[in-house]
């Protein structure tokens, strides 16, 4: 009887705690409905005022849950709390149960409402078009590398990077359920191909490689095909009910995926920065040199720069750079001014608070 008194101690006091949850929750949703009344027609989601909060509550979380558990429950609370103000539409690149989707649900909550789209182009096309508020697309995987089209649209596009995630993906080998069929070809997106490169050197090693728009496209195709398999997410085979043949089947331990979120706006300085921007050099002797110099003169760190083929003639070159920074920031803007100086193309993709999740 002692532990059975014990238990319902315990349990009272959760139950207490809550209620009092329940209370403060609400509580938050109003004061939230209020400022959306206050702010009008403005922006309803302000990602550097969502960032500050996340760091914050993982800064000051004294456990024993951990901090990204913590900022993980706060997302759900501010994207339900967003929702009653103006449901957010974000596009993604479908369908259903891509890493995208995945990479949308992680950074906008579950209350946001996830529009699949065909391709990365029909993503920016509809939040170009305000058919959709946000869109979240695929921009370089930490096997794969850089995912071309996306960063040829950002090129092209008005829109403005507000956003990044980082996705910790888990490949896994899907059939259809009972299949019996010799195994001649596996779907995926040539991401994913590239990312389990090795394990299907040594596992199918006679077995054809077929790249398609996305890995749920692939399970899609695996499911109507008996001597076909799939290389796509746990949430996939959920989906399209096939059988997991195979898990974690990609080469890299870590393998991680960043996406960016796009809109028509980009964020305000939050504290802890990157910008995304876009240049080319003068065909001169050292350009490339002189291009990045204006970074280290004003103490600017970089964190990527990918290089790729211009459109516009041979062997001339775009530089896509990630700096440390917004733009509004008093170093960043003076790099920034110089580089309009020396480079012979220079365009600002977005200033966004640094992953936080």
């Amino acid at each position: 009887m002692g532990m059975d008194k014990e238990l319902r101690q315990h349990r009272d006091a959760i139950d207490a705690i809550d209620d009092e949850m329940l209370k403060l929750i609400n509580d938050r949703a109003r004061h939230a409905q209020t400022i959306g009344a206050i702010k009008g027609g403005g922006l309803v989601y302000r990602p550097e005022r969502e960032a500050q909060i996340l760091r914050r509550v993982k800064e000051n979380n004294p456990g024993p849950l951990s901090g990204e558990s913590v900022a993980k429950l706060f997302r759900e609370i501010m994207s339900a709390c967003l929702a009653l103000e103006k449901p957010l539409k974000v596009a993604f690149l479908g369908p259903e149960g891509t890493f995208t989707q995945a990479a949308a649900v992680k950074h906008f909550g579950h209350a946001a409402h996830t529009d699949a789209c065909a391709s990365i182009d029909d993503v920016f096309r509809n939040v170009e078009a305000g058919t959709a508020d946000y869109g979240v697309v695929p921009v370089e995987n930490s096997t794969g590398g850089a995912v071309g089209t996306t960063l040829d649209l950002l090129l092209e596009t008005p829109l403005k990077v507000c956003g990044e995630v980082d996705l910790r993906v888990h490949q896994f080998l899907l059939r259809k359920p009972g299949a019996t069929a010799n195994l001649v070809k596996v779907y995926s997106h040539a991401q994913s191909l590239a990312q389990c490169h090795e394990w299907l050197n040594q596992n199918l090693p006679g077995v054809e490689r077929i790249p398609v728009v996305s890995n749920a496209k692939a399970a899609k195709l695996a499911s109507e095909d008996e001597t076909a398999a799939a290389i796509a997410s746990e949430a996939a085979a959920e989906v399209y009910g096939l059988d997991k043949v195979a898990e974690n089947i990609e080469d890299e331990p870590n393998n991680t995926t960043r996406f960016l979120v796009i809109a028509a706006h980009d964020a305000a300085p939050s504290g802890n920065d990157k910008t995304s921007l876009v240049l080319s050099s003068k065909n001169l002797p050292g350009a490339v040199y002189e291009l990045l110099a204006p970074l280290a003169h004003h103490g600017v760190s970089m964190s990527k720069l990918e290089s790729r083929p211009s459109r516009t003639g041979l062997w001339e070159y775009l530089f896509f750079i990630d700096i440390e920074g917004h733009h509004q920031d008093e170093k960043v803007a003076q790099a920034l001014a110089e580089l309009r100086e020396k480079a012979a193309f220079v365009k600002i993709l977005g200033s966004y608070p640094a992953a936080v999740l």
